[in-house]
């Protein structure tokens, strides 16, 4: 007789990927307020520039106050400008993409595949015959998780583009023994407080163009001319990292190593205890070492359940031996546990549905027709819980696969 083993919820609520924190963080914080160096120059800036530029293998770092900035400065260097075309991961968190709106350039977001749910350089190949004028390429590593880079920085270099490495999630990363954050020409690293070693907040801009590296240290300091006066010949930004919040990134950086171990541990245990189910985690090639922020669940097409999301809103009808991530989430919730959905596509964002998308099969868009129904491929829409039209039938099942992000703390 099958019984049900009951589960109690946590005292402390479980968040889904909070920061361990060691306590040299609060030393070098002290450090700067003692010696009053609470603006944006100092010992500790200056130490996790050096610091991460030694560790990631690059030769300049930028320290700025949040990976986006990083971005931002990034789309600055490689020339985005209105009308510029650039190639971008489309399953990816907003911030990856927003920066090439900041300088007024036109995204062409590139689908995903299944093998790193990273940009399919496949995909990106379709999307310069049918774009011959992308000038920049957008790559996100995904939950940590590195993607063909040496394809996608090949095809970028073929075609002229400058390739920009989005490595905010992928701290401590390699693909092929290389650190993730260098294959690019400008790259970008964030210390956001949910991130592999945090800051609270914090990025860095990674590039081993030291005139680039100077332009991004200009801009992100209001571009003040060197004058004896305030003067100013183009535009610049309050982007440059405070000396206090340097101070915990590193007190941090010492710990990488330890935080790694720990989330890969995390990530075989969710792995192992899931063996036997229609279910599998975030995948990865041989090739790669994820850092492995945070791990993730898929659900095998013919485990869903029945679920309808909208814009703000999630149902599902619960069937016997199936679930889907609404009804997972939910029960983590019971638990007093945090998990979230994974990622929802940028070409299923409300303010990015009129913009380009490419599969491998080309123009991704406009294939849900009543004459080309079931054809094409959109591998990026298979992660949130899709509705057909049926769904106003008694929300018949969803013919998709989903994923949810699950929750993991550092140590």
């Amino acid at each position: 007789m099958f019984v049900r083993k009951t589960i109690e919820p946590f005292e402390k609520k479980v968040w889904l990927s909070s920061p361990t924190m060691h306590g040299e963080e609060l030393a070098y914080m002290t450090e700067a307020y003692e010696l009053n160096w609470m603006s944006t120059i100092g010992q500790n800036i200056t130490e996790v520039e050096r610091i991460a530029a030694e560790k990631l293998g690059c030769k300049y770092a930028v320290a700025l106050s949040t990976g986006t900035a990083a971005l931002h400065l990034c789309m600055k260097l490689a020339g985005i400008a209105p009308g510029v075309k650039v190639a971008c991961s489309d399953m990816t968190f907003s911030a990856s993409v927003n920066p090439v709106l900041y300088e007024g350039g036109e995204q062409i977001f590139i689908d995903s595949e299944r093998e790193t749910w990273n940009m399919d350089p496949v995909a990106l190949e379709k999307a310069f015959e049918l774009y011959p004028d992308i000038k920049a390429v957008v790559v996100v590593n995904l939950y940590g998780t590195p993607p063909k880079l040496d394809a996608i920085q090949e095809i970028a270099q073929k075609h002229g583009a400058v390739l920009i490495e989005d490595a905010a999630e992928s701290l401590g990363a390699s693909y092929k023994g290389q650190q993730t954050g260098t294959f690019g020409k400008y790259n970008a690293i964030s210390y956001n407080g949910n991130k592999i070693i945090t800051g609270s907040t914090g990025g860095m801009l990674l590039t081993d163009d030291l005139e680039a590296a100077n332009k991004a240290r200009k801009w992100s300091t209001q571009s003040r001319n060197n004058a004896p006066w305030y003067q100013h010949e183009e535009v610049g930004y309050n982007y440059r990292m405070s000396n206090v919040i340097a101070g915990v990134i590193r007190g941090q950086w010492p710990y990488l190593e330890e935080h790694l171990a720990q989330k890969k541990a995390i990530y075989e245990r969710y792995k192992k205890g899931l063996e036997g189910l229609p279910v599998s985690m975030n995948p990865y090639l041989d090739c790669s070492e994820p850092n492995f922020w945070l791990s993730c669940l898929l659900i095998d097409e013919d485990a869903m359940c029945p679920q309808a999301r909208d814009e703000q809103l999630a149902v599902y009808r619960p069937e016997h031996g199936k679930s889907c991530p609404t009804e997972i989430l939910e029960t983590l919730e019971s638990l007093n546990a945090e998990g979230r959905p994974i990622w929802k596509p940028m070409h299923m964002q409300p303010m990015y549905r009129m913009k380009p998308f490419v599969t491998v099969e080309g123009n991704g868009r406009g294939r849900s027709n009543a004459y080309i129904a079931g054809s094409g491929v959109d591998v990026g829409a298979d992660i949130p819980a899709r509705t057909s039209a049926s769904r106003k039938r008694g929300y018949s099942p969803v013919k998709s696969r989903t994923r949810i992000s699950i929750m993991q703390k550092a140590a």
